[in-house]
């Protein structure tokens, strides 16, 4: 659209309503209150009218779609090679768009209405707007280099198929921590404050590809999820350990907007996601 057709239209439509809805600052628009409001329900209708959309093809049985998913970047890793392909099989008509990001950064997405479902570790502190669907559950744990001294003192943990250290014991080393919007960080930073743990010397990254790396090299220590562990290379020099009480976990959820609906070739992704641990 162009800039006079546009600047017709915004004036037509505040005449319509007899509302101002956006002032105008140098070249720029800014959104009045009413102009924030008006975005705001247009957005839901939009969102509704998505969704009307995805039901009518159900019901046409038509087997052609759109499906939006976002995923945290380690996940697209592992999780899509097993996924896309047996997905495309059963539903060719379906084109898939998948979209990276923190988890927090997927939450803006599912409300915003950029995708129908999100992959990710359970918040700490659900949003009410959001439905979480458990698939399964996992442990974090404690990762060090192989053959680090501090092993010793790890102890057997019946919660737990991996033995039990206190991080306190690690915390002269470089912690290698994710960014604040990342699901681990945060699981990670309500842990380090319940317990009162401070670690002396902590780099942050974004790139857990390259935090495991370091780990393997003795470059600090780290809380990583099994998951992700058990999807790198079987090589990797890093010992394993639980720790909490009795141990750390989180369940990893299919995430989408509460009251939305998901058409039939969704809920497969779903359970296709799902059996992706019972493999």
């Amino acid at each position: 659209m162009s800039q006079p057709t546009l600047s017709k239209f915004l004036i037509a439509l505040e005449q319509d309503l007899g509302l101002k809805l956006f002032r105008k600052i140098g070249h720029r628009y800014q959104l009045t209150y009413a102009g924030e409001r008006y975005v705001d329900k247009a957005s839901q209708i939009l969102r509704l009218k998505t969704d009307l959309d995805a039901e009518l093809a159900d019901i046409l049985k038509r087997d052609v779609g759109v499906l939006n998913v976002a995923l945290p970047h380690m996940r697209c890793s592992y999780l899509l090679p097993s996924l896309l392909p047996p997905f495309q099989k059963k539903w060719p008509n379906v084109k898939v768009n998948v979209f990276e990001g923190s988890s927090s950064e997927n939450d803006r997405r599912l409300l915003d209405g950029q995708v129908e479902v999100a992959f990710y570790s359970r918040p700490t502190v659900p949003n009410s707007l959001i439905e979480y669907e458990s698939l399964w559950e996992e442990e974090m744990l404690l990762c060090t280099r192989r053959g680090h001294p501090v092993g010793r003192l790890a102890q057997p943990n019946p919660a737990s198929k991996y033995p039990k250290l206190d991080p306190a014991l690690l915390k002269s080393e470089i912690l290698l921590q994710m960014m604040p919007d990342q699901r681990t960080r945060q699981i990670t930073d309500d842990y380090l404050r319940d317990y009162s743990l401070q670690f002396e010397n902590v780099m942050y990254t974004s790139n857990l590809p390259a935090i495991m790396e370091l780990v393997s090299l003795g470059y600090g220590v780290s809380f990583i999820f099994e998951s992700h562990l058990q999807h790198r290379a079987k090589h990797e020099r890093i010992d394993r350990y639980s720790f909490g009480d009795p141990r750390t976990v989180s369940d990893f959820v299919a995430a989408y907007r509460r009251g939305s609906y998901l058409p039939v070739y969704a809920r497969d992704f779903i359970e296709l996601t799902r059996r992706q641990f019972q493999a």
